[in-house]
C-alpha cells in the first residue's frame, strides 16, 4: 500500500517541460498561445511593481498569483508558501498549533466544517455550521482563506477573540479561545454494554494503528460477551488516502477498496484489501452525517459495497476527489494542493458532490428542527461554489428518515438507534412510502 508520491516541479521548469509534452501537429500553436498569456502576465506583474500605491513584495505578488490561479479550479485546490506548506505537513502527523479547526470559505466568510474533539475551538462551544466574520474584532469579509486560518494560529496560551455567527442566534457571538498545541487523538473508544463504540475524528498517520489498538483493547474488556462494533465517523472531514485504505482492509477479507480515476487512462489506480478482518466478522454500523467528508466516505462506501457494514445517518458531505502534494521551488519552497483524481467505491461509483447515503437514514432532528435547518444553506460538496460536477447519481437527501419525537430531548439519537440495532432491539427499516418517520427515542440506556 502506498502513498501519493509527491513530484518536486520547478514552477518555470515543470511549464517548460509540459509544454514540450504537446503533439506536435497542434504544438507549436499552443507554444506560442502560452508564451502570449505569460507575457501578459509579466506585463501586469511589472505594472502592479512599479504603480501600486505601495510597494509590494515580489514573492508576495508570486504567492498571490499562483493561489489565485490554483484556486480558481475547485474549492480544494490551493497554493501554500513555504510556512503554511510546514504547518500542513505538522497537521497530518496528528500535532500542531491553533484552536483545533477544520474550516472552509463560504460566502466570502469562514465556515466551521467541525470543531475537532477536545480541542480550545469544541470546549469554547464552536460548532458546525458557525461562521467566522471576525478575528480578533477585524472583519475577514472576502479575505483568503489561508490568510484567516493564520491569524487564527499564534503561540501557545496566547489568546483570540472570534465573532461567530450562528443559525437560529439573533446577534453575532463573542468567544475567546486560548491557543493550544493541538495533539489530535483521531481514534478514540469505549465500550457501551457488550458493544465497542470507536470514533475516529480523522485520518491522520496514526490513525490505522489508534483504530487496531482500540479493536484490541475492546476485545480484552468484552471477551466473549462482544455483540459488535459502532465505528462513528461523524464530522470526520477526512484525512491521509493511505489511512482510509488501511482503516478499511482492517474490516475487509479482500477485494477492492477503491479505485482512483485522473485525467488519463493510465492515471488510474485500485487499492485492494489484503485479508484478514480484525473485527472477526462482527456486525458493524457506520455512523455518517454531513460532516462525513472524502477519507472518511470512502471507508464508509468501502464497507457499504462490500456489505460489510450497515450505514446509519444522513447523506455525507460528498467529496470525492482526490488532492496530490506537489512541492515547489526546492528545499525552501511552497506547495500545490492540487486536485488530481476522483475517486469511486468498490462498485465503481464517484462520491464526487453525491455522498454516501445510509442504508437506513435516521436523523439528530426532528421533524420541526429540519423544517427550520432547512431555511439556511446545505452543508454539502455539491453547495460548494466551484465544486467538480457529480457523476451519476445524484445527491439523495429525501429519503424516508427515522427522527427523535418532536419535543423529546435526546442526547444521540443517531447513537442510540446504532446501539439498539446491535442489541437486537431494532430490526424494522423505514417505510418505503413514508416521508419521514419519528420513533419514540431508543431505550437502550448506557
Amino acid at each position: 500500500m502506498r502513498k501519493f508520491a509527491f513530484a518536486s516541479v520547478g514552477v518555470a521548469v515543470g511549464f517548460v517541460s509540459a509544454l514540450a509534452l504537446f503533439p506536435a501537429a497542434q504544438g507549436a500553436t499552443n507554444v506560442m498561445s502560452a508564451y502570449r498569456e505569460l507575457d501578459l502576465f509579466g506585463d501586469a506583474f511589472e505594472r502592479v511593481r512599479a504603480n501600486y500605491v505601495r510597494e509590494v513584495d515580489d514573492s508576495e505578488l508570486i504567492n498571490a498569483a499562483i493561489n489565485g490561479m490554483v484556486s480558481s479550479l475547485d474549492p480544494h485546490s490551493s497554493y501554500m508558501d513555504p510556512k503554511e506548506y510546514a504547518d500542513m505537513q505538522v497537521q497530518t502527523r496528528g500535532e500542531f498549533g491553533g484552536l483545533g479547526l477544520e474550516v472552509s470559505q463560504e460566502d466570502g466568510l469562514v465556515k466551521v466544517v467541525t470543531p475537532i474533539d477536545d480541542t480550545p475551538a469544541s470546549r469554547a462551544g464552536v460548532k458546525t455550521g458557525d461562521f467566522i466574520s471576525a478575528i480578533d474584532g477585524t472583519s475577514i469579509q472576502g479575505m483568503p482563506l489561508n490568510e484567516a486560518v493564520e491569524r487564527m494560529r499564534g503561540p501557545e496560551n496566547s489568546k483570540v477573540t472570534l465573532t461567530i455567527l450562528r443559525q437560529g442566534e439573533k446577534k453575532p457571538l463573542e468567544l475567546t479561545l486560548t491557543r493550544a498545541v493541538i495533539r489530535v487523538e483521531s481514534v478514540k473508544y469505549e465500550k457501551k454494554g457488550d458493544i465497542g463504540y470507536i470514533r475516529i475524528s480523522s485520518f491522520s498517520e496514526k490513525t490505522d494503528a489508534g483504530l487496531r489498538k482500540a479493536i484490541a483493547d475492546l476485545k480484552k474488556q468484552l471477551g466473549g460477551t462482544l455483540r459488535g462494533y459502532v465505528l462513528d465517523l461523524r464530522n470526520d472531514p477526512g484525512g491521509l488516502l493511505d489511512q482510509a485504505i488501511a482503516v478499511s482492509d482492517d474490516f475487509l477479507p479482500g477485494g477492492e477498496v477503491v479505485s482512483t480515476r485522473g485525467r488519463k487512462a493510465e492515471d488510474t489506480q485500485r487499492y485492494n484489501a489484503r485479508g484478514g478482518d480484525l473485527a472477526d466478522n462482527k456486525p458493524i454500523v457506520v455512523l455518517v452525517n454531513e460532516g462525513t467528508a472524502s477519507a472518511s466516505e470512502i471507508v464508509a462506501g468501502a464497507l457499504q459495497d462490500h456489505k460489510r457494514a450497515t450505514i446509519v445517518g444522513v447523506t455525507s458531505f460528498g467529496k470525492g476527489s482526490v488532492q496530490t502534494i506537489i512541492p515547489l521551488g526546492g528545499q525552501h519552497g511552497g506547495a500545490l494542493r492540487l486536485t488530481t483524481a476522483r475517486y469511486y467505491t468498490p462498485s465503481g461509483r464517484s462520491i464526487q458532490a453525491t455522498g454516501i447515503t445510509p442504508d437506513i437514514a435516521v436523523s439528530n432532528l426532528s421533524e420541526k428542527e429540519q423544517t427550520e435547518a432547512d431555511q439556511f444553506s446545505s452543508r454539502s460538496e455539491a453547495s460548494l461554489a466551484g465544486h467538480l460536477d457529480a457523476e451519476g447519481a445524484q445527491r439523495n437527501t429525501k429519503m424516508p428518515t427515522i427522527r427523535p419525537e418532536d419535543g423529546k430531548k435526546v442526547d444521540d439519537f443517531q447513537l442510540a438507534y446504532a446501539l439498539d440495532r446491535l442489541d437486537g432491539k431494532v430490526v424494522a427499516t423505514v417505510p418505503q412510502k413514508a416521508a419521514s418517520v419519528t420513533t419514540p427515542a431508543p431505550t437502550t440506556a448506557r
